[in-house]
């Protein structure tokens, strides 16, 4: 009987994150494919893999940039592309946005059972383990959209940083940034880290960081170059998508226009959205480096929320993002349940306006989405000043071998 107790904790965390993909599936395959009535804002089951099948070619097989557009980066693309097969080859002749959505939602949990084995492996303590295994986003995002591909890499960015591997982390941070643009911010904490490590001579810091570039830059263009050659145009749609859009409700920038306090056209929102993000990082790492300049990957998660804060754009499932990082690295739990809270309010809240932008109930207000931005905000400049204050998790220091003491050294024979 022991024995199966002892089993059923090792194992916990697996059988949790089991649940809350089944709740992640059942939260978005319920409405199935064919919505009617607003169902799919009044429940929160909108997923992107439903109008992706029919308008971006995935039902017909077409191949991502090279036979239809796409506005994510090329490794998604190809992940979407990889998906559409799976539902074609499950769904037959019948295969429909159902059986694409299915595809979706198995991809992104098999992506969250790679995160908490990257996790278990590298020593990541069992209360943190539950924390994204128990995940509220994973519920809510799992069969969202594809995001949680470029999470992935992240997190394995972070991990191999954590073990002193400076250039398999910035390589796959690079990998990562070919999915969802946002581990890109990983990379000049990787170079400020190999620049300022104390114990070497200047010319060998600015060996190691280039170093460090041309890595960045060889694993960024080995996935990049073929298709931006191949089809530029279709290629370069993800960042003329990015630099046009004018931004999301719950955005700082949204808000503002909408309650009259700063109107801003696109051009306007894209230079004060990057000063100020860029301002506030450069004061973030220059704050958080007289802690954790040793560790600068720990700066990744403030770093990444001041960002999230700052952008133009918003969207719910952006959250997903931040939720690991916050998971490994942070040590405030009310921050983090209150995070938790602003990111179910803020879903909501922007679905129901959609909602009642049709005519249907539940519906919100933009003030509804002001209020639930408002509690988000809070919890990221909570988590913010935690990460900068705070010591870092436990988990994260790898302990030195301990050094034989003489007398437990073996006596020579003879």
């Amino acid at each position: 009987m022991q024995r199966i107790v002892d089993r059923l904790g090792l194992n916990g965390p697996y059988l949790a994150l089991a649940l809350t993909c089944l709740l992640g599936w059942g939260f978005k395959a319920h409405c199935g494919a064919g919505w009617g009535a607003s169902e799919q804002y009044i429940t929160g089951c909108y997923s992107d893999a439903v109008p992706f099948w029919g308008l971006r070619g995935v039902a017909a097989g077409q191949i991502p940039y090279f036979g239809a557009r796409m506005e994510y980066p090329v490794l998604t693309g190809a992940l979407i592309w990889i998906e559409g097969l799976v539902a074609r080859v499950i769904g037959g002749r019948g295969a429909d946005a159902a059986d694409f959505l299915n595809a979706v939602t198995l991809g992104n949990a098999v992506l969250a059972f790679v995160v908490l084995e990257f996790m278990r492996n590298a020593g990541v303590g069992v209360r943190r383990q539950y924390a994204w295994a128990l995940a509220p986003p994973l519920v809510l995002y799992l069969g969202h959209n594809w995001d949680l591909l470029a999470v992935t890499f992240a997190v394995a960015a972070l991990l191999a940083a954590r073990r002193g591997a400076e250039r398999k982390a910035t390589a796959l941070a690079a990998l990562g940034s070919a999915a969802k643009l946002f581990p890109v911010l990983m990379l000049p904490l990787f170079g400020l880290g190999a620049l300022f490590r104390s114990g070497l001579g200047w010319p060998r810091r600015i060996v190691a960081a280039a170093v460090l570039v041309a890595t960045a830059v060889a694993a960024w263009g080995v996935v990049n170059l073929p298709v931006a050659a191949l089809a530029f145009e279709n290629w370069r749609e993800f960042y003329v998508f990015s630099s046009e859009r004018s931004g999301t409700a719950a955005s700082v920038w949204e808000l503002m226009a909408q309650f009259g306090w700063w109107t801003t056209d696109i051009p306007t929102r894209n230079f004060w959205s990057f000063v100020l993000f860029a301002g506030g990082a450069a004061t973030i790492v220059a704050v958080g480096w007289r802690k954790h300049g040793a560790r600068p990957w720990l700066l990744f998660m403030p770093v990444l929320a001041w960002f999230l804060l700052t952008n133009k754009v918003y969207s719910p499932q952006f959250d997903l993002w931040l939720w690991p990082m916050i998971v490994l690295t942070s040590t405030r739990v009310r921050a983090m349940a209150l995070f938790l809270l602003g990111d179910l309010l803020a879903y909501f809240a922007e679905f129901w306006l959609f909602a009642g932008m049709d005519g249907a109930w539940p519906s919100a207000t933009q003030s509804d989405v002001l209020a639930a931005a408002i509690v988000r905000g809070v919890a990221i400049l909570w988590l913010i000043h935690g990460a900068l204050r705070d010591d870092a998790p436990s988990w994260t220091v790898i302990p030195l071998p301990a050094t034989p003491q003489p007398g437990d050294r073996p006596t020579p024979a003879g």
